[in-house]
């Protein structure tokens, strides 16, 4: 928090990164950013991040400076404590704090995973951003006696906007988590008497369903946002059985933050039926494959636009192009919209996995396993699970059938390439072919179909 507005007051752009990233992430994403300055822990969670960054700051030019917060700090970087001891009017220039910025200037760029292989870095401005939140303080009614509890780390959109700018923004209070933990949150809500909280919708249903939730004050926990895949029906009616709070249902993206919610006051059938209605200013609609624009509830591909949407991909003119249409942002998800406005996500249009919320870039991952000396070809599908809704099954041509390829050796082989561990497959077929069209091109449909028969 303290860095990301350090950087904003003079200018310079923030570039958050999820922790659970590893030496092939962070080394694409770095150079793509030409990151002058990085912050670092020297551990978490049992990694060693200043080992990393020294094994790749070789192929970061651009690299100048790397601060760790902790005692292991090697001597080629520096400690935090570097800059957070100097008094502000010790330093020797602040005549930058002085020049004027653009509201419409890049001061945040992220890296979303997508369905191109590599991770694209979304330009966001001082606007884009400020309307996200400002949108999430008008549908909530929050102000500053709010206390926020937010478990999504600062390196996701969710975290980064909602986490971080929300709570400053309202004057409010933020309670973090560093690793998840349902029961931590309860007795967190009963202790600091948090408002209101957001996250992915699994830690939703580990608090719904954790045991003895009855058992817990949760009385001035008024709203759970729940995002970044749909809410089992079945789970909101759970909820209503053994939680006071209100669960909110939104659906947004990396280039466009929230973009719909439900309100505190919608019935009982938009509550538990729709993930939201737009913002004020923020304009959806679906369209037939003819681009047409669909009937009330008739599915359809689902575009956007409005003032919180992205302004492009970094160094990406052509992919920022093809991703929109008439000013509209291709979503790549399906949708219907009833006759009020509400939206309902349906489906996707793009192929990619999203497991707890978690976007898992599928072509990023067969890119990798196709380099496997044992495999031919690879695919990568989604297999439906109750608690995280999607999870990565890897199908393979192998070789020969000499090989023998297990789950566990191509995981191995996946950390042994950088490959952070929430894209690793969890399942492994082994098939003698692919299906494919006339063309060649692999009817991913049928590999879906045949999972779904083994099931």
């Amino acid at each position: 928090m303290i860095v990301h507005y350090a950087a904003t007051m003079i200018g310079a752009i923030t570039n958050p990164l999820i922790p659970i990233y590893r030496d092939r992430e962070i080394g694409y994403m770095v150079k793509t950013a030409s990151s002058k300055i990085i912050v670092i822990p020297d551990h978490f969670r049992g990694f060693c991040y200043t080992d990393m960054i020294e094994r790749l700051w070789g192929d970061w030019p651009e690299l100048d400076h790397v601060f760790v917060v902790g005692d292991d700090v090697p001597k080629e970087m520096k400690a935090f404590t570097e800059l957070t001891e100097v008094r502000f009017e010790h330093t020797e220039d602040r005549k930058v704090l002085e020049s004027p910025h653009d509201p419409n200037d890049v001061t945040e760029v992220i890296f979303t995973s997508g369905t191109t292989g590599l991770p694209k870095g979304v330009m966001h401005t001082h606007n884009t951003l400020c309307m996200s939140t400002n949108y999430w303080i008008e549908r909530l009614h929050l102000t500053d006696e709010d206390v926020m509890f937010m478990p999504s780390t600062f390196g996701h959109q969710t975290g980064f906007g909602y986490g971080v700018r929300l709570p400053t923004t309202i004057g409010g209070t933020a309670v973090y988590q560093d690793v998840w933990n349902p029961e931590q949150f309860l007795r967190s809500v009963e202790k600091e008497r948090i408002t209101f909280t957001a996250s992915a919708t699994p830690f939703l249903q580990d608090v719904v369903q954790f045991e003895n939730v009855k058992s817990f004050n949760l009385k001035t926990l008024r709203a759970f946002v729940s995002l970044g895949a749909p809410i089992p029906r079945a789970l909101v009616k759970e909820a209503k059985e053994n939680v006071p709070f209100t669960i909110l249902s939104g659906w947004g993206q990396t280039e466009n933050g929230l973009v719909t919610l439900t309100k505190l006051d919608d019935s009982t059938e938009k509550l538990t039926e729709t993930d939201g209605c737009p913002f004020p200013e923020m304009m959806i609609k679906t369209v037939d494959e003819n681009g047409n624009e669909c009937e009330a509830n008739e599915e359809g591909s689902l575009l956007v636009k409005g003032p919180a949407l992205f302004i492009g991909y970094l160094h990406q003119p052509e992919l920022t192009a093809s991703e929109f249409t008439d000013d509209w942002f291709i979503t790549g998800d399906r949708a219907t919209i009833d006759r009020d406005g509400y939206v309902r996500i349906t489906g996707r249009d793009k192929d990619i996995i999203i497991r707890g919320g978690e976007n898992i870039p599928v072509a990023y991952i067969e890119n990798v396993l196709y380099e496997h000396p044992d495999i031919k070809g690879a695919q990568v599908v989604a297999v439906p699970d109750e608690r995280l809704q999607e999870k990565a099954c890897a199908i393979v041509e192998i070789v020969s059938q000499a090989s023998h390829l297990t789950l566990s050796e191509l995981q191995s082989y996946l950390k042994d390439k950088g490959v952070a561990k929430q894209y690793w497959p969890e399942y492994l077929e082994v098939i003698d072919e692919f299906p494919r069209t006339p063309s060649g091109k692999v009817q991913k449909y049928k590999l879906r179909d045949m999972l779904k028969t083994k099931a």
